[in-house]
């Protein structure tokens, strides 16, 4: 089913399956806002799919394979099979197909400076955070990040600069369809393996990502992370790399410290020379490490170093991302996307940085394989918080043709001598939190899943 665009413009009426996506749903505004019609059906009503609606993109909840007829071309998801009813249906009718992975590459070649954020952990901060600044400084990019920033009141901006910045997802090998000018890979980890299948499989991936760039291009890693820095070894492209841990990172970040709230404030020295002092307003020592990525690229590209440094300052973090949602009973409750051990932990500690009497996650595992592939190590981030509350796995795009559930995980952290309760059902956990949570308790919703909801409820 592959197809390449020749000119957008001969695509009049544009129609996406799959439209309630984050990056669905970004390319719909940007189609959009280009001019063209644009339709779209998904199987959930959310905000996202009211939004598309109010900004008057026809957005259907299930299939309208009457829309589809009328189209010059389909974009379609990761998530959608070949038997979809509208997939069908663009067949029968020799409607042109395109996924959105490969459409996110063609949009990738109309800009000279395609800025692609990538990494297993880290993604959506790094790229909102060069997103600010490039803003603030003035270089009006277009921008595509995989959550709802503040800054631009959405998840996209259409620019009239060459600058695109863009989040880059390793998910089926997506990024590789990208035509990057610049590259940022932030880690490299065992994340996706129902596609990828090995670690080493993964860190290839990453390898062929770098090889994307030529002569011309710009390669930042980070240094702490040895698949990361051994990408150096073989790219054409000019290299920058940034640290915590490894003092021969052009960018290095000394004397941490972190406020009462788990802010960091820190030095940054440029090839051992002082750069900078930041400041964040967001916790953890995981974004020092996405700051200096930030830094890293906007320093390259000509941002002074005090708009950096007011940028950052002012970015107090992408939607579910360790996002404060309110309290009750003097109780504070967040929410986050993390659904991978590393990312888990990250959370983790940046919570123990916060003042709080005890922590409480709630945990919604995100997909069988990967619960079952890294039980053992969801277990032991898991029993890095007080109190831990299990809710059913989220299956997304899977069936559980592997037989594991969230009790396996509970007698995992069992076994760790941690307190862990198992509820399925949604009302009933927030009963739980509101009879045995106490003042100055923290609680944190945590998955990619629907777990998201309950911390609304507990507000309420």
């Amino acid at each position: 089913m592959a197809f390449e665009i020749d000119d957008l413009s001969n695509y009049k009426h544009i129609h996406l399956i799959g439209i309630g996506g984050i990056s669905m749903s970004a390319i719909a505004e940007t189609l959009h806002n280009w001019k063209h019609v644009v339709t779209g059906s998904d199987l959930n009503q959310s905000e996202i799919t009211d939004k598309l609606n109010s900004h008057g993109i026809q957005t259907t909840i299930g299939h309208n394979t009457e829309i589809c007829k009328k189209a010059d071309l389909i974009i379609y998801s990761a998530a959608i099979k070949e038997d979809d009813p509208e997939m069908v249906v663009a067949k029968e009718n020799s409607i042109p197909l395109m996924s959105r992975g490969d459409f996110v590459g063609y949009l990738t070649k109309l800009y000279q400076e395609s800025i692609c954020i990538s990494g297993t952990h880290g993604k959506t901060t790094t790229t909102s955070m060069i997103a600010i600044c490039f803003i603030n400084a003035q270089k009006d990019p277009s921008i595509e990040v995989g959550a709802i920033l503040d800054k631009i009141d959405g998840n996209y901006q259409v620019g009239n600069s060459e600058y695109f910045i863009v989040e880059s997802c390793e998910y089926q090998a997506n990024f590789l369809k990208l035509f990057p000018k610049t590259e940022i890979i932030l880690n490299i980890d065992n994340d996706h393996l129902d596609f990828y299948k090995t670690f080493d499989n993964v860190v290839k991936a990453f390898q062929d990502f770098t090889l994307l760039l030529d002569e011309n291009g710009l390669l930042v890693t980070n240094a702490d992370d040895k698949n990361c820095l051994a990408l150096k070894n073989i790219t054409k492209s000019k290299f920058i790399s940034y640290g915590i841990e490894n003092e021969k990172a052009t960018f290095l970040a000394k004397n941490i410290t972190f406020d009462k709230n788990g802010f960091a404030k820190f030095d940054v020295y440029q090839s051992n020379q002082f750069f900078h002092q930041f400041e964040l307003s967001v916790a953890g020592k995981h974004n020092v490490l996405n700051a200096l990525a930030c830094i890293a690229v906007c320093d390259f590209y000509g941002i002074d170093k005090e708009t950096m440094a007011e940028s950052l300052k002012s970015f107090t973090g992408a939607s579910r991302r360790l996002e404060y949602k309110g309290s009750f009973d003097e109780i504070s409750v967040f929410d986050d996307y993390g659904h991978h051990p590393t990312e888990i932990l990250a959370t983790a500690n940046a919570i123990k940085n916060k003042q709080y009497h005890e922590s409480w996650v709630i945990f919604q595992p995100h997909t069988y394989s990967r619960t079952a592939t890294h039980l053992d190590a969801f277990a032991e981030a898991l029993s890095q918080f007080d109190h831990i509350v299990l809710v059913d796995i989220y299956a997304a795009r899977e069936k559980n043709t592997i037989g594991i559930s969230s009790k396996d995980l509970l007698e995992k952290i069992q076994e760790t001598g941690k307190e862990v309760v198992y509820i399925p059902n949604f009302d009933e956990v927030v009963s739980f939190i509101k009879s045995n949570a106490k003042p100055h308790d923290l609680v944190l919703t945590l998955g990619a899943g629907t777990v998201t909801e309950i911390g609304p409820m507990l507000v309420k």
